[in-house]
């Protein structure tokens, strides 16, 4: 069917929509070039990395050059170098083992903390609160000043908070609920990093856990918890309960409902929060600094390794970049689907 030819004036036809399904002329155009200038900005950073990696010192220093075969000659011997002749296979080893277990573990305990925290309501005794606190204090001062194994405080230390529960904590009433809670878990992550990393080290040197990958593994776990709780919440609350109280009827435990039917219905939302988390966890500097060494150095490590005596080493820093990069692009590239969709969720509630 041929559409009535347009017999409005000029300049209405260029800058007035015919229909809602189609824009203007020059408004297209318009949104067009600002897309064009966007992508620039956001490329061109990538391509000055991919340059500088193919540069010797001197090009890098005797510099700017932009383009490969007309301004230098490039070559791979930052390539080489950091390929076959550094220590960059490990580093990249340790990260991606690091970054993907950490970000698993935090994504499957949190997505099952903000599923409690929506489906379930808490009363947390202050006294339950207080008491653990004043015990992990205990179990410091007892391993620290008095060299008490922390297998037999941290027993002892058990003991006690049950004691504690089931005679003096029974007289308390006043309790906190889930509010009090997620505003809790987030808060941890207000926190500056600098203020828990001191005490998170002298805690894993005393457990003999220093530069290796398990007290990276667990600290980029706890450290993430409250941004996967905070994110995952919103997506199981949007979740009808009806579909579930439904599957209950039919005999199905609470756990069963939550990995066949909440997860699988939350799945948009988990894989734009594993991507958020894997990228936190994958360019994480500060604690990996204080924790790994050589056997468990990460790739952020690495990279600042290169600022040297003699200056910041740009050409091999982009050679590391630019590895670094592959990863979360490809990851990126296979949940791409999921993030857009997962990203989208609740942005209409109102």
């Amino acid at each position: 069917m041929s559409t009535a030819p347009d017999t409005r004036p000029l300049m209405q036809r260029l800058f007035e929509r015919r229909s809602l399904e189609e824009m203007a002329p020059v408004p297209k155009a318009l949104t067009y070039l600002v897309l064009l200038g966007w992508t620039f900005v956001v490329l061109f950073p990538l391509y000055w990395v991919l340059v500088t990696s193919l540069k010797v010192q001197i090009q890098v220093d005797a510099g700017p050059y932009y383009i490969p075969f007309v301004d230098f000659q490039p070559t791979l011997d930052a390539w080489n170098f950091m390929l076959f002749q550094n220590n960059t296979l490990w580093p990249y080893v340790n990260s991606i083992i690091v970054a993907l277990s950490s970000t698993i573990l935090a994504l499957l305990i949190g997505s099952a903390a903000a599923y409690a925290l929506v489906r379930i309501q808490f009363q947390v005794k202050i006294a339950a609160v207080a008491s653990f606190i004043l015990l992990v204090i205990g179990i410091i001062l007892a391993v620290t000043q008095f060299s008490v194994p922390w297998q037999v405080a941290t027993i002892a230390a058990i003991v006690l908070f049950f004691l504690i529960l089931g005679t003096i904590g029974k007289r308390f009433k006043a309790a906190l609920g889930n509010s009090d809670i997620e505003f809790w878990m987030i808060s941890n992550r207000i926190m500056p990093p600098i203020v828990a990393v001191l005490p998170i080290y002298v805690m894993f040197q005393n457990l003999k856990l220093l530069d290796t990958q398990i007290a990276l593994i667990s600290t980029y776990t706890a450290v993430n918890l409250p941004i996967v709780v905070w994110l995952t919440r919103d997506f199981f609350a949007g979740i009808p309960i009806d579909l579930e109280e439904s599957a209950e009827i039919d005999g199905a435990s609470k756990l069963r409902v939550f990995f066949t039917i909440a997860l699988p219905l939350v799945r948009s939302g988990l894989a734009a929060t594993f991507m958020l988390v894997l990228i936190l966890a994958w360019n994480e500097y500060l604690l990996a600094l204080f924790l790994s060494n050589a056997n468990a150095q990460t790739m952020p490590v690495l990279v600042s390794a290169q600022n040297t005596t003699r200056g910041p080493q740009w050409w091999y820093m982009s050679v590391l970049i630019v590895i670094m990069i592959v990863p979360v692009i490809v990851i990126a590239s296979f949940l791409q689907k999921h993030i857009a969709r997962g990203l989208m969720v609740g942005a209409v509630k109102g």
